[in-house]
């Protein structure tokens, strides 16, 4: 049915945005009056509103062929040819992102209720997931870039404010002001990408600026005297910081890892599915513009490919189960972003799609942990919880198995597409950024399975180290501040003391199973993480039926623009024999055998012969210590940008006060005081003392001229 005409109304879109929106306040303003389970109820009746709405409005677009969306339903203000509106621009992209946002967070709304049980911010914590999730929508559903701004900026702020939830904890009140200023830095060029479109095109509306995107192709500006810069590049790349900061791509990524400090909720809903992909979507949705600029798709594939291998590694030496899964997603991240550098768009936020749910369950299941833990987060001090914890370790296990890129699983296609177009792009490219990116992403592979199944090894395997606080075989980290202060406050932010043999109350209880409100999620989530991406490659990627067979029309057509030349993602398609065969074919292929080798890696230190894990690490002490240290990033931001800025603030003060106040100004004051002091001598009151002066005055003046003329 093609052309189906007003199917999705403005009605329906503002209900899926109000519906969160609406929760929120009620849970927030009118938190005394709705109570512990009014608030749950109001926030999760409106995600679920907002789900199902949006699923309806997916299945129009795709199902029944009706036409996208894209209208102004308000106007905020209106100066000379400046129209600033609120819209909506609804295609296939927008409405897949609507359906992973929505579905993600009803999910954890509902894992809330056991995990914050005893919280008594309760209803203050729900306020703040369903406001994400407004803020959310009004981000991925804009269809300009004022509201793109307001929507990029509010999830900003709402994040600040989930992070630092346990306010009561100084490494929380760290973490969020950390998330904060990083992402002020990235969005400072954001904000001036916005500015260069706004300045060169006229107009923030998207399909304005699309559609003149090829006028400003060979358009040159000069940002240094002598050096002109292509205007898409000086966009693009100022676009493209943004993204770096949001979706915390190196060297913007320092405060992801920190943001663990806020409630796991937090981390599976904004700091693993959600926000982060925000800069992800961003830069999918301005392909029209990235497509003008290789320089640009250059330095975003540069960037993509260091986050994906090097942050990676960092997850090998973490021993908190959170932050383990944190430096996951920034090396998934950088998968997606290497994505949108080799002009593999739809294959990017296809990436982003399934690993929404297989890292959102992941991120819950290490809260099921925590919980059954009575909130431990150590690996160290955990071990056999297989046979008490069954469903989350099975849940575990499968989206683990989506992580590392098993075939059949989701992760396996999204991941192994990536893999296969970077290694296009290589091949055609014949450059060194091609060939970085393309063994950035390889590698990374193998480095993905060995911290992943070292976190199950350490959590679910072996003898139970409930009762011991370092085994001898497991060495612990010299822990960094943040990770020593976090240590001394459990999950709630209550302080306990640390004893050096664990028989303090938090580990006085056997772990436990966690109960149902956790548990469910985890199973709805494990089953996409399964089989979603059998499901979906074909029609969302290779433009085919559900088995491959059928040609249909692309699922992204009129969403994302690729030039011909570099559309890797049709040249894969050429080769594409349905689900079943792309996976036995993933068998054969070297990113399978390469996380093959790090499940038996893994296996060999963290199961088989963990004596062995202790050897290593002696051994290969100075690339340990490089890794506990992040590469000194942390220590660059905080003693050098942060620390510089104070030094610098500290050293202006003493200018200011010495030099400036001391100096010039009351210097100034002194000087003229002293003379007048002095010139206040000179003044008898006698006429032929003056007459005498002046005569003294006459004569050096004519003295000088004479010696001027001679």
């Amino acid at each position: 049915m093609p052309g189906v005409e007003h199917a999705i109304s403005k009605v329906m879109l503002l209900a899926i945005v109000l519906a969160p929106l609406l929760g929120a306040i009620l849970a927030g303003v009118f938190r005394k009056q709705v109570g512990r389970v009014g608030a749950q109820s109001v926030t999760i009746l409106g995600v679920a509103v907002s789900f199902v709405l949006s699923a309806w409005v997916l299945w129009q677009l795709v199902g029944q062929g009706a036409s996208p969306f894209n209208e102004n339903v308000y106007t905020w203000f209106q100066v000379g040819g400046l129209h600033a509106n609120v819209g909506f621009m609804i295609d296939t992209l927008t409405a897949m992102m609507m359906v992973v946002v929505t579905f993600v967070s009803l999910l954890v709304h509902i894992y809330t209720i056991g995990y914050m049980a005893d919280d008594p911010g309760y209803q203050r914590f729900f306020s703040y997931i369903s406001l994400f999730t407004f803020s959310m929508l009004m981000l991925v559903m804009s269809n300009n870039f004022l509201q793109l701004f307001f929507g990029w900026e509010a999830v900003g702020l709402v994040s600040y404010l989930l992070i630092g939830f346990w306010f009561k904890r100084p490494t929380a009140i760290f973490a969020n002001l950390k998330a904060f200023l990083v992402n002020r830095v990235g969005d400072f060029g954001f904000l001036l990408g916005i500015a260069g479109v706004l300045y060169w095109f006229g107009s923030l509306d998207y399909g304005t600026v699309f559609a003149n995107a090829p006028a400003i192709a060979d358009m040159t500006v000069p940002v240094f005297t002598g050096h002109d810069w292509s205007v898409p590049t000086l966009i693009c790349i100022c676009l493209f910081v943004g993204a770096m900061g949001k979706s915390a791509q190196v060297p913007l990524h320092v405060w992801l890892p920190d943001s663990m400090e806020g409630p796991t909720p937090i981390s599976a809903l904004i700091h693993a599915a959600t926000m982060v992909t925000a800069g992800i979507f961003m830069v999918a949705r301005m392909s029209p513009l990235f497509e003008l600029s290789h320089t640009a798709l250059n330095f975003v594939l540069f960037i993509g490919a260091t986050t994906a291998f090097w942050t990676g590694l960092i997850g090998i030496v973490q021993n908190d189960i959170k932050r383990v899964v944190a430096y996951s997603t920034l090396s998934q991240l950088g998968y997606m972003t290497v994505a949108l550098g080799v002009s593999a768009y739809s294959a990017a936020v296809y990436h982003l799609m399934t690993h929404a749910f297989f890292k959102a369950l992941l991120f819950l299941a290490a809260g099921s942990v925590i919980i059954g833990m009575h909130h431990e987060q150590d690996m160290r001090k955990m071990g056999g919880l297989r046979k008490v914890m069954p469903i989350t370790f099975w849940t575990s296990l499968v989206g683990t198995l989506a992580l590392v890129g098993t075939p059949f699983f989701a992760g396996f296609y999204s991941k192994d597409t990536i893999i296969e177009a970077a290694a296009e792009h290589a091949h055609e490219a014949h450059d060194w950024i091609a060939t970085y990116g393309y063994w950035s992403v390889l590698l990374g592979a193998f480095v993905t399975a060995l911290y992943s199944f070292r976190l199950m090894y350490l959590t679910f395997a072996g003898k139970p180290r409930w009762h011991d606080h370092a085994p001898e075989h497991y060495v612990a980290p010299e822990a960094d501040s943040t990770e020593h202060e976090s240590a001394l406050a459990d999950e709630h932010g209550h302080e306990h003391v640390d004893t050096s043999h664990g028989h303090d109350d938090h580990h006085a209880h056997e772990p436990h199973e966690s109960p149902w409100v956790v548990t469910i999620p985890l199973i709805l989530l494990a089953i996409p993480s399964a089989i979603i991406g059998f499901l979906t490659i074909g029609p969302m990627l290779f433009g085919t039926d559900m088995l491959g067979h059928a040609k249909r029309l692309p699922f992204f057509l009129g969403s994302i623009d690729v030039a011909p030349a570099h559309d890797v993602i049709g040249k894969l398609a050429e080769e594409f024999h349905g689900p079943l065969a792309y996976a036995w074919h993933g068998f054969a292929g070297p990113a399978f055998w390469l996380a093959l080798a790090g499940f038996l890696v893994a296996t060999i230190f963290y199961w088989w012969k963990p004596e062995l894990h202790s050897k290593a690490r002696e051994f290969f002490s100075l690339p340990v210590r490089i890794l506990q240290d992040k590469y000194g990033m942390d220590a660059l931001w905080i003693r050098g940008f942060a620390g510089g800025g104070i030094q610098a603030g500290r050293a202006s003060r003493v200018v200011d006060e010495k030099v400036i106040d001391g100096a010039i100004v009351n210097g100034s004051v002194r000087f003229v005081d002293i003379a007048a002091g002095v010139l206040r001598g000179t003044q008898s009151g006698y006429l032929y003392h003056y007459a005498f002066a002046m005569i003294l005055g006459l004569i050096a003046m004519l003295a000088a001229l004479m010696w001027f003329w001679r």
